[in-house]
């Protein structure tokens, strides 16, 4: 998956300036709290309504998300220690729940079309999961302990 640079440099921007409060752009939001250290959050968004939440505790865990369309919803929230998470939504009205426990996950969710889900929890270490939806109404669920 290509992220444009700039995707990068948006996504650096709300990171260098964010600290937990919600960022509004173009009816976009962008929520961010990261405890720990050594925590990376990047990504993007680009049409209307999209709403992005990432919460990161420990160190060395990772987040890249991007959504392009209208009323996309993404969370993402990782404890532990490098834990990783790509997620990526183009359409509309696609959701998707991320949640990692312990270390060395990692997860990857891919959505195009429209009214797509997709969950994934993994806890304790060393899960991989992905998903890669295409199409309308697609529903995925990976529970992983």
């Amino acid at each position: 998956m290509t992220i444009t640079f700039k995707k990068i440099a948006y996504s650096a921007l709300i990171a260098s300036t964010m600290m937990g409060a919600p960022a509004v752009a173009g009816s976009n939001t962008v929520i961010l709290d990261q405890y720990g250290w050594g925590n990376s959050a990047a990504g993007g968004q680009s049409g209307a309504f999209n709403r992005l939440r990432i919460y990161q505790d420990g160190w060395g865990n990772s987040t890249i998300s991007t959504q392009d369309g209208a009323r996309n919803r993404t969370g993402v929230a990782q404890s532990g220690h490098h834990n990783s998470v790509d997620t990526h939504q183009n359409g509309r009205r696609n959701v998707t729940g991320v949640a990692q426990v312990g270390g060395h996950n990692d997860a990857t969710t891919t959505q195009t079309g429209n009214r797509n889900a997709v969950g994934v929890i993994q806890i304790g270490n060393g899960n991989s999961a992905s998903t890669n939806q295409s199409g309308n109404g697609n529903v995925a669920v990976i529970l992983q302990d």
